[in-house]
Formats: structure tokens, C-alpha cells, sequence
């Protein structure tokens, strides 16, 4: 796998920046290095198993078994012949929410809970395909940054077993069509990575870009992103699709710091 080696750049993005569209400087297999430590890797195709289990949960989310929250907002949908954006205001975003869900006092819940999707009859085969993806993710981890996956570990030993979403993360989200803007995952456990599964068809766009490395990601279909999405801002370019019904759907494994220690 190539190495490459971040190294900070000056910019102006803020938090709260929509991500314009910007074309991968990233697309090949990779292991991601930051003061001479490797933090994190990317591959262009996961193992034929995660491929089936990713197909699988990729089915399940976009049918009427599994309970999602969702969202109309604008997409771009590409540029007319003078430069001036293409809007579909009707595009259909969701997400879902699967594992431990941290206490929110703003609405009322002052406590932590795991999601209300595990309580969905029809949702079982989604669980099931997304908990065997992040322990397959957990795998290649340890194949890979062996170092990480034993740090994680031991991140982890004051996680109770109730909150995790397999042994290196508490929660998961699947976002549909969703081009999040800049932000920094600030209630990640430090020390840890993140893992995120695309899941792209007949659409382009929809790259992680890490500004302070002047660093963006393909993920094309069936790729996987590890990455401590707590240590810089990043943001997602937008989902374009090329064809009627394109989309693109990202499987995200996450640790919250709000469980370690938690009874």
C-alpha cells in the first residue's frame, strides 16, 4: 500500500462551510501517516465478505424495514452551460442511527440509551449486517494499524459491553445522499478512528475533504475509510448523480467518549 504523509497546510474554511465540489487527489489504496505515525488508511475495495455485508445493509436501509429520519434538502445536481448551479430541491436524504445514542438534555433525556431502531422487528437483518460489518472493520484494523487497533482496545476498557457496537466503537450511522459540511467529530473518543463505508452508485462526489492536508478522499463504492475524525475539520463534496436515481450512502462506526465510564 503507498504511504502517504499529511502535512499541514494554511486555509480559510470554517466550521459550518458547505464543501464546494472538488475532484480526489486520493484515489488509491493507502496508508495515511502524520508526524512519522500511521492514524489511518484507505482502500478502494474491502474483502469480498464486507463487499456482500455492505450490499446487504446498503438493501436493507433503503427499503421499508428499517425506521429512518428523514430530510428534504437542496442537492446539486450539476451546472448549466454558463457555470450556474443545478438544484434538485426535492432530494430525498435520511439517516439512521444504530448502537449507543449519549444522553441529550436538551430534549428532555438527560441519560444514554441505545437506538429505538434495535426494537424494529423488520430491522433485525440490517443490525445484523451492519454489527458483522464494523467486526469484519475491526479485522482490517488490526490487519493493517496494529498499533491502533490494540490502542482502541484498551481506549475501550471502560466502555461498558451495553454501549458498544463491537469491540471498537459504540455507535453507527448510515446517512443517504447527506454531503455533511465542515466539522469535527468532537465527541469521539481521542485516540480512536472512525470507519466509513461507501456505498455509490451512479453518482460521483460525495469525497471526504480534510482542508488541513488539502486532502480529499474518493471513497468510491465498496471503499473504506479509517480515520480519527476527531483530529481535524473535514467535510463531504457534493453528491452528484450522473444518472436518475443515483445516490450515495456512507455505513459509519464511531466511539463516544460520553460512554467511557459510564455505568
Amino acid at each position: 500500500m503507498k504511504r502517504i504523509d499529511l502535512i499541514e497546510v494554511k486555509h480559510e474554511r470554517k466550521i459550518g462551510e458547505s464543501c464546494e465540489y472538488i475532484e480526489p487527489n486520493i484515489t488509491e489504496d493507502c496508508i495515511f501517516y502524520a508526524d512519522g505515525e500511521p492514524i489511518g488508511f484507505y482502500l478502494t475495495k474491502m474483502p469480498e465478505k464486507m463487499c456482500k455485508l455492505a450490499d446487504l445493509a446498503n438493501a436493507e436501509l433503503q427499503s421499508k424495514n428499517v425506521p429512518k429520519t428523514e430530510m428534504q434538502r437542496p442537492k446539486m445536481l450539476g451546472f448549466d452551460k454558463n457555470g450556474k448551479g443545478i438544484v434538485d430541491r426535492s432530494c430525498k436524504q435520511f439517516s439512521t442511527i444504530l448502537g449507543a445514542v449519549p444522553p441529550k438534555a436538551h430534549m428532555r433525556r438527560p441519560y444514554p440509551t441505545q437506538s429505538s431502531v434495535h426494537g424494529v422487528k423488520t430491522a433485525q437483518t440490517f443490525i445484523k449486517a451492519m454489527l458483522l460489518l464494523a467486526k469484519e472493520s475491526e479485522k482490517l484494523i488490526k490487519e493493517i494499524l496494529p498499533t491502533q487497533y490494540e490502542k482502541q482496545i484498551e481506549l475501550f476498557n471502560d466502555v461498558p459491553d451495553k454501549w458498544k457496537f463491537g469491540n471498537l466503537f459504540t455507535s453507527s450511522i448510515s446517512n443517504y445522499n447527506i454531503s455533511a459540511p465542515f466539522h469535527r467529530d468532537t465527541g469521539n473518543i481521542v485516540g480512536a478512528v472512525n470507519v466509513i463505508i461507501c456505498k455509490q452508485k451512479n453518482a460521483k462526489g460525495g469525497g471526504l475533504h480534510i482542508p488541513d492536508y488539502n486532502a480529499t478522499i474518493g471513497q468510491v463504492d465498496n471503499s473504506i475509510l479509517v480515520y480519527p475524525a476527531w483530529r481535524n475539520m473535514h467535510g463531504v463534496t457534493p453528491i452528484i448523480p450522473t444518472h436518475e436515481g443515483g445516490y450515495r450512502n456512507s455505513l459509519v462506526f464511531y466511539p463516544l467518549k460520553a460512554f467511557v465510564g459510564i455505568k
